[in-house]
């Protein structure tokens, strides 16, 4: 009598001892790959990966199970035979398909980092198997695959990288600082043995890589490492310029508030993102970039800006066409004078100045749209606030001092570029930094005409109410300056009020008609100008430095400045208060920076 029972699951002993018993020759690698396929699980990889250790029949299908076996969990050992004993063309075109379609995968791309981890260990597994005539085709599409494929945020995909490129340039490296990630290449295909490892079958005579070859490979080996340190350099944020300014100028630190030189030493995750950038560095001198010349370096810094020089097609002939990425080189060198200076360590420096050399960098990177290219190129340009702190603190202002011919007519073009940064970039901290050699730039020019004529441009023209409050705070510092040093110039005579009088204090007797919604308007417009200008008022009425006002200058800023400018403040103060307007989005700041204006204003000696 028939029974309707279903069919009954296989065990996975059952399992294995088919997969055992259908070997080739005992079935064609076509139906013996089916059977694999529908048996894949967990639980048979060890008997897999003892059948695999069999050399001609991974040699045969081993690059067809890659695909099969990368999203099978612990199966990193079968993927390392497959590397070890697989036909490696065939594998390395495969494992660059495979890792082109699962990268990305999971949430946050982490599945998909920990596909590419495993990925770029069978790749360096691979590359000293290859023997080819022309390796560099393969190691084009490979480059050009891995750094389409990385996620800079990823310590450990950045790890596996450093692994792969060390394998491939042979180079031997003492192992990433232990934890700094505690995962670090904990996942990652590697083997030390090479002894276990197949010969190319498809290898002979024939296939001794041509002489122009190693060349070649570097040169793209070259081109690949700067692309990944431009864009781990852009993805993480390591705080250079932040730690290059409290080096440089210690007496700025704030006391009692934490410097980012102190928790860099303090916090793992800071800690392991400096060990990785380190040995990205340390592969870019294997690749000898710290042998160049400062007039190497420039050429390729100021070539025309390639995002993805990979990504062009592959002719040996004209391997030029594939360019270094200047961005990465920039960072590469920003870094070796961090590491120099912070960590005393033995990096090269830049034979380069700030007229005209790292003018013409400026201009370079930031380009005809600076907000777009500052904010996407974060790191890129903290590299070059960095190498300007730099310059600044070594006083290498110009081959020939402050009023070399490449500095004269540059301050001005100079101070434009280096504020934009202070404006746009994403980090305070950068931007503060940027602010700071600002001022150092505008000080130093020594032409005390041209020094005025960018502050009265700042005051004048320009739209950001930040950098208008930085020229208030350079202005201040001029006069002072200027008296410090007993100077009759035009920072000493009331001649630099009348000039400046009217941008510094401009009329706002329009308030006094306004309604609370325009006055809250101009306040989030333009509230560090005048909380800046107010405190400048109080500073130049003060008995110190009153004899540099022109006569009637304080009955007239009373008239058109101070007075509308505290009735709106009270106004504001009380609107706010009690509820009258839609609260600021920081309404605490508000609130706070208003009583600390009406404060100053209320304060100024005018009478």
């Amino acid at each position: 009598m028939a029974t309707n029972e279903p069919a009954k699951e296989p065990t996975t002993e059952e399992v294995i001892q088919r997969l055992k018993e259908s070997r080739p020759p005992a079935s064609d690698r076509f139906t013996y790959l089916t059977i694999i396929d529908k048996s894949m699980s967990p639980e048979i990889l060890p008997a897999l990966h003892e059948i695999l250790e069999d050399v001609e029949l991974t040699s045969d299908i081993g690059w067809d199970l890659v695909e099969m076996l990368i999203h099978v969990p612990g199966s990193e050992s079968c993927l390392e035979t497959i590397a070890r004993l697989g036909n490696p063309r065939e594998v390395i075109l495969k494992v660059l398909q495979v890792m082109e379609s699962v990268t990305g995968e999971g949430e946050n791309g982490s599945v998909g980092n920990k596909y590419f981890i495993t990925l770029c260990g069978m790749l360096g597994i691979l590359y000293k198997r290859l023997q080819v005539k022309t390796p560099s085709r393969f190691l084009h599409t490979t480059l050009d695959t891995v750094y389409r494929s990385y996620d800079p945020t990823s310590a450990e995909s950045t790890a596996a990288i450093i692994s792969l490129m060390q394998s491939i340039s042979a180079q031997k490296r003492p192992p990433l600082p232990s934890r700094q990630s505690s995962t670090l290449l904990e996942t990652a295909v590697h083997t030390s043995d090479e002894t276990k490892s197949a010969p190319d079958p498809e290898a002979d005579n024939s296939d001794k890589p041509g002489a122009d070859e190693p060349e070649i490979m570097s040169h793209l080996l070259r081109c690949f490492i700067t692309c990944v340190i431009e864009a781990f350099v852009n993805s993480n944020s390591l705080e250079w310029a932040a730690r290059t300014l409290e080096y440089t100028y210690p007496e700025r630190i704030v006391p009692g508030r934490k410097t980012m030189m102190q928790a860099f030493n303090e916090v793992d995750e800071l800690k392991a993102k400096d060990a990785l950038v380190g040995q990205l560095a340390a592969v870019a001198g294997d690749l000898d970039f710290a042998k160049m010349s400062f007039p190497e370096l420039r050429e390729i810094l100021q070539a025309p800006i390639v995002r993805d020089p990979l990504a062009i097609d592959f002719d040996p002939a004209n391997i030029d066409d594939i360019k270094i990425s200047g961005g990465g080189l920039l960072c590469l060198i920003a870094y070796w004078v961090f590491a120099g200076d912070v960590f005393d360590a033995d990096q090269p420096r830049p034979e380069m100045h700030m007229f005209p050399d790292h003018q013409q960098l400026l201009k370079h990177y930031i380009g005809d749209d600076p907000q777009s290219e500052i904010l996407n190129n974060p790191g890129t340009i903290e590299s070059l606030v960095v190498l300007a702190i730099w310059l600044d603190g070594q006083k290498k202002l110009a081959p020939g001092g402050a009023a070399d011919a490449s500095a004269k007519d540059n301050y001005m073009p100079y101070h434009h570029l280096i504020t934009l940064v202070s404006v746009f970039h994403p980090n305070i901290r950068v931007r503060n930094a940027a602010t700071v050699i600002a001022g150092a730039v505008l000080h130093s020019d020594p032409d005390e005409d041209d020094r005025l004529a960018i502050l009265e441009d700042l005051l004048e023209n320009c739209m950001f109410a930040s950098l208008q409050a930085c020229a208030v705070t350079w202005l201040r510092e001029e006069v002072i300056s200027a008296r410090k040093a007993g100077s009759k110039g035009r920072f000493s005579s009331p001649d630099c009020f009348e000039s400046v009088q009217y941008t510094l204090f401009p009329d706002l007797t329009y308030l006094n008609e306004a309604d609370i919604d325009t006055m809250l308007d101009f306040w989030a417009e333009g509230s560090p100008f005048h909380l800046q200008a107010a405190n400048f008022a109080l500073f130049l009425f003060g008995k110190d430095y009153k004899d540099l006002a022109p006569a009637g200058m304080a009955a007239a800023i009373e008239h058109r400045y101070v007075q509308p400018l505290l009735q709106a403040a009270k106004s504001l103060a009380q609107a706010v208060d009690k509820g009258e307007v839609e609260k600021p989005e920081d309404h605490k700041n508000t609130v706070m920076e208003l009583g600390i204006l009406k404060d100053t204003l209320e304060r100024v000696p005018l009478q």
